[in-house]
């Protein structure tokens, strides 16, 4: 082994000592998919769990926390969206409104008066700051930007490891300043909502492998690489390139122990899973999604601009109830990245035994 590839295996070795885990594999959040079932399993066996609580109440939010911590008594992550307040603007919301009202009226539906912010964001919510100070889980998360400095600060010196998601360059670097201690590389391939700070900014679009590299010889934190990761395979090459670990979410849908529901893992097994899109139609900050009837309705040319992340999500949400009761799950977000055809359908702790032997086979090929 050459001395580059030593750095690198000492590097993975101490970030997964850091983190308190025995393999490099992070389950990603997925909020509204990830359970307490399914974090627990991960950690206890020997990766990095993860909670999703951007969408919960307070009260949630702590009920996740503790029933994750009935079920091990391992290291878990706890991510939190830290997205500027929605910018509300009446016209374009009824705008929105009045194109979706043929969708809600085929379902016959009255189309909502309005819609609204439906989460609050981390930036604005010191409830949500003060409980994570109080149950103090190993791991606090950020996507979307980065909460105030005394709030990280706070939390690390409550003995809180923070990891923050980039999509670039300067995003990682505002990390670093921050005092984040270890960067999320979310490339494009991944599934669900781009971590970009500013949805408006020019997204380079940069793939896994390409924001990996950059960030390794760029910026003095360990990257965890993210996007269309999806074996063990997958979890080598990601350590080859420089990071010290790997987070996946599309892999990890089809566990029963996540909240997935049957139309969601019915499309995440078909040929449906090969057909995913960035949008921001479904919720107003763009995000990976299976294409779905939706996003093509919304999409069409001319179609107005939906309203500020999370508005958009509230109408889309609403319009996709009615739509479940009626038994029609087209409207519906089934966030999956590019990797989703490669899912594989078993419990937690079997995927993570698979990714640890399929890892430690392509190890051992490598090293030969």
């Amino acid at each position: 082994m050459e001395n580059t590839d030593m750095a690198v295996e000492h590097a993975g070795k101490g970030c997964i000592q850091f983190l308190g885990i025995d393999h490099p594999i992070i389950q990603a959040p997925m909020a509204g998919v990830s359970t307490p079932a399914l974090a627990a399993a991960v950690s206890n066996a020997g990766g990095l769990g993860s909670l999703g609580i951007g969408a919960s109440t307070v009260a949630q939010a702590r009920k996740m926390i503790e029933e994750t911590r009935d079920l091990t008594a391992r290291p878990f992550n706890v991510n939190v969206f830290c997205h500027q307040p929605a910018r509300r603007n009446v016209e374009t919301e009824a705008r929105w409104l009045n194109y979706l009202a043929p969708l809600f009226r085929e379902f016959e539906a009255e189309v909502p008066a309005h819609i609204e912010e439906i989460y609050t964001s981390f930036v604005a919510n010191d409830e949500a700051f003060q409980m994570l100070l109080e149950t103090r889980p190993a791991v606090v998360s950020f996507h979307f930007g980065l909460p105030a400095l005394d709030k990280i600060a706070a939390l690390r010196a409550a003995g809180v490891m923070t990891i923050a998601t980039a999509n670039s360059l300067h995003e990682a670097q505002a990390m670093e300043a921050a005092g984040i201690d270890a960067i999320v590389a979310q490339g494009i391939e991944a599934g669900g909502h781009r971590g970009m700070f500013d949805p408006e900014a020019v997204d380079q679009q940069l793939s896994t492998s390409v924001l990996v590299r950059l960030l390794v010889s760029r910026t003095r934190l360990p990257v965890i690489a993210a996007g269309g990761i999806m074996d063990g395979a997958g979890i080598r090459a990601a350590l080859d390139l420089g990071a010290v670990a790997a987070q996946l979410g599309t892999a990890f849908i089809l566990c029963p122990e996540s909240a997935a529901n049957a139309s969601y893992r019915e499309n995440l097994k078909s040929v449906q899973a090969a057909a995913t899109r960035l949008t921001r139609v479904v919720s107003g900050r763009p995000a990976r999604s299976i294409v779905s009837r939706f996003m093509n309705y919304c999409e069409v040319a001319g179609s107005p601009v939906p309203p500020d992340y999370p508005v958009a999500y509230d109408a889309a949400k609403q319009l996709n109830a009615v739509a479940a009761r009626k038994g029609n799950f087209e409207f519906a977000a089934q966030w999956a990245g590019q990797g989703a055809p490669l899912a594989r359908e078993m419990p937690a702790a079997d995927l993570m035994a698979t990714l640890v032997q399929e890892f430690a086979a392509k190890t051992d090929r490598t090293r030969s």
